[in-house]
């Protein structure tokens, strides 16, 4: 369905949208008598639409040229549609098991229709909150991150072909300039959007804003994060961004999808997962203490580390004399040279990783839009105690990143916060 102009589709409109669209209306048969649409857009920018008939379904997605969550108020460009479906289409191919399929893009329209994640699928998120485990999700989730960043990297592509793909993702610069200011700027100033659980954490955030340690790090992490191109990162890996059931696990909504550090991907996923743990604690109840449920969360940060290194390491040696420019063979080719140059890459990819989760943590409690992981807590001292050793342990690791050598010893030191 070809239309001139952008207009937000309703569940009326959406029908006969579907109806012009032979990728989406085949997908159901074109049988609409039984239709059932609904919108279940619980994020801060889009709507979403689950489309399900007799015999197909499909997730319609809309993007609105504002902020969805605050209003006109705060607007943003609806081209972020663009983007990410040339990264769902980019990501998918790399590792289809952890993508879902793209039916269907209007770049018009700002629409993307993909597959639907049918039931059980939830949003990790609500899963870590409820205290479900899930036993393939540092396996999968470090599969996806090896795939899409060594194939997108230089590692594995030609100069010519990275550099081509980064100046089409420079176009993303609206959400990336969203992002340097929610996650490195807004936390450490006086900001209109900021908020905390006061008046708990009054003093918490102020000593944020306060210290000068920790700002000259933030600006050397938003520096990286500003000017690195260094792979197709999703560029906002949370755990509202996976969706799982016991033995699957999806990434979707990679909108904020651009040319960036490798850290800021592996560091949001480490990084929530520890506010997942640290908020633990206030969804304990007499029943369940969530103790044995908050050292799976632990194992799980840990091996979803080590397996991307394991798995990001294999494919590096498999195409070690591929095309990948960053290390040239004729160069690079002896055995002893080249662990001392992979050791080097992933120690610094390590510390990124711990610098940038850190900073995601620190926005997520004194900054703009929270975690449910922390805010469905209902006392709010208690929420505010959780909050607080969350942040006590994102500033060491924001502001001694480089001190540890191991993901063993950022478990240590989550564990001694927490005691």
């Amino acid at each position: 369905m070809a239309l001139s102009e952008f207009r937000p589709l309703d569940e009326k409109s959406l029908i006969e949208y579907i109806k012009a669209t032979p990728s989406l209306s085949s997908k159901i048969g074109d049988r609409y008598d039984d239709l059932e649409i609904k919108e279940v857009g619980d994020g801060n920018l889009n709507f979403v639409y689950v489309v399900v008939g007799a015999s197909g379904s499909f997730v319609i997605k809309q993007a609105l040229p504002y902020i969805r969550c605050i209003g006109e108020a705060w607007p943003m460009t609806k081209e972020r549609a663009y983007f990410e479906a040339v990264a769902l289409k980019e990501h998918g191919g790399l590792c289809p098991e952890h993508v879902p399929e793209l039916y269907h893009f209007d770049r018009t329209m700002s629409l993307i229709g993909m597959r639907y994640l049918e039931p059980p699928h939830i949003i990790l998120r609500k899963g870590l909150i409820a205290g479900i485990e899930y036993p393939f999700l540092a396996e999968h989730m470090s599969e996806y991150m090896a795939k899409t960043l060594f194939f997108t990297s230089l590692l594995y592509r030609s100069t010519t072909e990275h550099k081509r793909a980064v100046a089409e993702f420079c176009g993303n610069e609206e959400l990336c300039r969203h992002t340097g200011k929610v996650v490195f700027s807004d936390p450490y100033k006086v900001s209109e959007y900021n908020c905390w659980t006061s008046p708990y954490l009054d003093h918490d955030a102020e000593a944020v804003r306060e210290d000068n340690k920790l700002k000259l790090e933030v600006a050397e992490l938003k520096s990286k994060f500003c000017e690195r191109a260094q792979a197709l990162i999703h560029g906002d890996l949370h755990t509202g961004s996976v969706m799982v059931t016991h033995d699957s696990t999806q990434v979707i909504d990679p909108e904020f999808a651009f040319y960036g550090p490798m850290g800021f991907d592996i560091g949001a996923f480490i990084g929530n997962l520890i506010l997942a743990f640290f908020a633990q604690n206030g969804h304990a109840d007499q029943g369940n203490d969530r103790k044995i449920y908050k050292e799976w969360i632990l194992k799980t940060i840990e091996d979803t580390w080590n397996l991307f290194h394991q798995k990001f390491s294999a494919l590096w040696d498999e195409h070690k004399d591929g095309s990948g420019e960053a290390y040239l063979p004729a160069i690079y080719n002896n055995p002893e040279l080249q662990k001392l140059i992979v050791e080097k890459y992933m120690k610094e990819l390590f510390h990124d990783t711990l610098g940038f989760g850190a900073a995601k943590m620190i926005r997520r409690i004194v900054g703009v839009a929270h975690v449910e992981d922390f805010e469905s807590i209902r006392e709010a001292s208690i929420r505010a105690d959780c909050e607080r050793r969350a942040l006590e342990l994102a500033k060491t690791l924001l502001k001694k990143r480089r001190e540890f050598l191991s993901i063993a010893e950022v478990i240590s030191a989550v564990r001694h916060v927490q005691s």
